[in-house]
């Protein structure tokens, strides 16, 4: 029998019709319809469910292991290619080793020999991000995207072809388009597909991604909610939701989710995504004045950092995301505190295969030095930043090199406030917030170490400008919901502004966000209670 005639068969045997097969594991439901041995096909869903919440270690072994057991099956190969990519929204260009990894995977799909036309296809969709890397990653993004869109229009009944459509619509969208013309799109076409498979793991996990955003993000809550219920097996998936609970100012659900997160992670060995877990908790502690389990987390860093190994491939977080979280999380707990002198004495630690990660560093040390007087040490660590952003520029880092020269910028222009140039510093810091709004977070992040625009405001409040530090405050409760500084800082410039019912709403609401912080705990707590009781 010809194999082009067995192709036909086995297409008719995987008709698009079939009903998905129940799991019983807790990763959700998933069946993608294939031509591999029936022998392997629960193992395929398994691997398919842990990639679709980019759990891609556990996945690329899920895959490898179907591949010994049966070495046609070109989509397993498929599989380890897509899992090599690793965590699709992460602003990264895919290093020279891990695009080998990819194209290796692929080549062995092609040589194995898909059985079917539409199998060939997703194959030869998925080289597009592989096989040149001399073409520009957001090119080969867009690319790919229009590829899916093409297999998605041919087969409007495999509902994977579409959820992996909707996905890279997402990953392809650029940092600055405001409009969200591509989430919005990935979207509307999961939202229309999820009551169908509302088990589905990769449809509520890309509905959160499609409206991680601040101004889509409350359109996201009820999947945040459910999606570690979908996949409790999944660290990713119980870390997910609070993207958006970060976005929306949930600071209670974050911490529950990234407790559940981070307790899994360190349970399946998964040091990168415990790290990432961690960050995002941090922050959320942070915001909620709970600065005792800030430090209680500060002192599980050193044990997972011995058993941090960021080539490896582990998850989500994979390698950046623990590599930028053991930089972020003591550069933030210095600058959320205004700790100027800290801040100016972190650690510099050897350079990182992430340079912006490293940045970060150089960042805080830099906006401490100017904050304590000391000059050259600023004007070094600005100096360093700028090395930073322009060798990541020749990397073609395009997203990293801005946010790197908004780092510079911001601390350049405390420089110019310290050496008493008032009116070019305040003028630099509206620049540079302006250039933070056109773009958006990493996932990788909760948030800016020190969003510029509250930085602005802190400057403004600083020169006896409380009236426009308080739109600028304002302006960032609008983006980013319930963050401790702005509101505190809204507080203080409603007050110096003469407003004091103003003032007092915005203490209000700083102690009822904080209901568990320490006693008598942060200096801007006793602050809050002593003016809402009048003393």
């Amino acid at each position: 029998m010809s194999k082009p005639f067995i192709c036909v068969a086995i297409s008719l045997a995987v008709a698009f019709a079939a009903v998905p097969r129940a799991q019983d594991h807790h990763l959700g439901t998933v069946h993608f319809k294939n031509s591999c041995s029936t022998l392997v096909q629960d193992q395929f869903d398994r691997s398919m469910a842990l990639l679709h919440s980019f759990e891609v270690g556990p996945a690329i072994e899920g895959f490898t292991a179907i591949t010994k057991s049966d070495a046609s099956c070109a989509m397993a190969f498929w599989g380890i290619a897509v899992a090599r990519w690793t965590n699709p929204f992460a602003a990264m260009v895919r290093p020279p080793a891990q695009l080998q990894q990819g194209l290796d995977a692929i080549t062995a799909a092609e040589k194995a020999g898909a059985w079917t036309v539409r199998e060939n296809e997703y194959i030869a969709a998925l080289k597009i991000l592989y096989a040149d890397p001399a073409q520009p990653q957001p090119a080969r993004l867009i690319a790919y995207e229009k590829a899916m869109a093409a297999l998605a229009a041919k087969y409007p009944d495999d509902t994977e072809a579409t959820i992996f459509w909707a996905l890279s619509l997402t990953a392809s969208a650029v940092p600055t388009d405001k409009t969200y013309a591509n989430q919005l799109k990935a979207a509307a076409i999961l939202e229309k597909l999820y009551p169908q498979q509302p088990n589905h793991p990769g449809i509520t996990h890309y509905i959160i991604h499609s409206y991680d955003a601040p101004a889509l993000a409350d359109r996201a809550v009820a999947a945040a909610r459910r999606y570690a219920n979908i996949a409790p097996e999944s660290s990713h998936a119980l870390h997910m939701p609070s993207h958006i609970f970060t976005r929306v100012g949930a600071w209670d659900d974050s911490i529950t989710s990234n407790l559940a997160s981070a307790d899994a992670a360190r349970k399946a060995n998964n040091v990168g995504e415990a790290l990432h877990a961690t960050d995002y908790l941090a922050y959320a502690y942070l915001q909620t004045g709970q600065d005792a389990k800030v430090q209680a987390l500060f002192k599980q860093l050193p044990a997972l950092a011995a058993q941090f190994d960021p080539t490896k491939v582990e998850g989500a977080a994979s390698g950046v995301g623990g590599t930028f979280a053991l930089a972020a999380i003591p550069a933030r707990q210095a600058l959320e505190h205004r700790d100027w002198k800290t801040a100016a004495a972190l650690t510099l630690t050897p350079s990182t295969r992430y340079p912006y990660t490293d940045a970060m560093t150089h960042f805080a040390r830099a906006l401490g030095a100017a904050h304590t007087a000391a000059l050259d040490a600023a004007r070094g660590a600005i100096a360093t930043l700028d090395t930073i952003s322009k060798n990541l520029a020749t990397a073609g880092e395009g997203y990293w090199t801005q946010q790197v020269a908004i780092q510079r910028d911001a601390a350049q222009a405390f420089v110019l406030l310290a050496e008493g140039k008032r009116t070019e510093a305040v003028t630099a810091m509206r620049a540079v917030a302006a250039r933070e709004d056109a773009t958006d977070k990493s996932p990788v992040t909760p948030g800016p170490l020190a969003p510029a625009r509250e930085l602005l405001a802190d400057m403004l409040l600083e020169l006896k400008q409380p009236a426009d530090a308080l739109v600028e405050y304002e302006a960032v409760l609008k983006k980013e919901p319930n963050r401790f500084r702005a509101i505190y800082g809204a507080a203080k410039a409603a007050g110096a502004s003469g407003d004091r019912a103003a003032s007092l709403r915005y203490f209000a609401r700083l102690t009822a966000m904080c209901p568990k912080a320490d006693q008598p705990g942060r200096a801007e707590l006793v602050e809050a209670r002593q003016t809402i009781a009048g003393k």
